[in-house]
């Protein structure tokens, strides 16, 4: 009998023991997180890039292609840190490690993801593929990225992530690997359409910009950008989702 609680404690105590015990792995197990992330990003995006003239096509497209990288981290095994702010919070929440228990898994598992997706996309960009459709959809992407009300941002990374706790709870939940697929991927495009904030991807995303485009974008605003959607993220995977999940479920 699953029994939520307990099982995500002690999936969570397993992570944050993990990444102390073994910090080596825990990272290598989150790079590899951020490359299926960026493997996703680059499907979903040159499909946006090739279909940019139609626009509504186009975001559906991106949206419905991008579930492939959480689906991947799920069957393949990753440490993907918006996921993580969930599953790390139970045992706080239970009482068997403290928030300060959680700063090594939380940087390791963050820097991690960022460097896997970063090279992949780097890599993608620097082989050259789809560089004209790529350099105009791009253009769009970051242009509207870089421009945001700071408390939208925030909301949209909220959302986002309890969105993406959703996903990882229903992985977790559901046994059968078609029926998984199918949900991780509805899930996923239902935070991608609305043009929600997740920070690794947007690690990826950005990525993509700076090297493709330049000094063409001012980037000042970026770091102001990932710390904003971070905070979101977390707020979203650990209050919004990770609470109340806690709270039906406790004894």
């Amino acid at each position: 009998m699953w029994n939520d609680i307990e099982n995500i404690t002690k999936i969570g105590i397993g992570k944050i023991e993990m990444a102390t015990a073994q910090p080596f792995k825990f990272f290598m197990r989150s790079c590899m997180a951020g490359a299926y992330l960026a493997m996703a990003a680059i499907l979903s995006y040159s499909l946006g890039a090739l279909f940019q003239e139609n626009a509504a096509l186009s975001k559906t497209l991106v949206a419905g292609s991008f579930g492939i990288g959480l689906a991947m981290i799920v069957f393949l095994g990753g440490e993907l840190f918006t996921g993580n702010c969930f599953t790390t919070i139970m045992p706080v929440y239970t009482k068997k490690k403290k928030v300060v228990d959680l700063i090594p898994s939380w940087l390791i598992c963050y820097f991690g993801n960022c460097l896997g997706s970063a090279i992949i996309c780097a890599i993608f960009i620097y082989s050259g593929s789809l560089k004209g459709a790529m350099t105009m959809y791009l253009t769009s992407v970051i242009q509207s990225k870089l421009h945001f009300d700071v408390i939208e941002l925030i909301l949209k990374g909220i959302l986002c992530n309890f969105i993406v706790c959703v996903g990882a709870y229903t992985g977790m939940k559901v046994q059968d690997s078609m029926t998984k697929l199918i949900f991780l991927v509805i899930i996923v495009m239902a935070f991608v359409l609305p043009g929600f904030e997740h920070c690794i991807a947007n690690a990826g995303t950005f990525t993509m910009g700076v090297t493709l485009l330049g000094s063409s974008v001012n980037w000042a605003p970026l770091p102001v950008h990932m710390l904003l959607s971070t905070i979101g993220n977390i707020i979203g995977g650990s209050i919004l989702f990770g609470l109340p999940i806690y709270l039906t479920f406790k004894d």
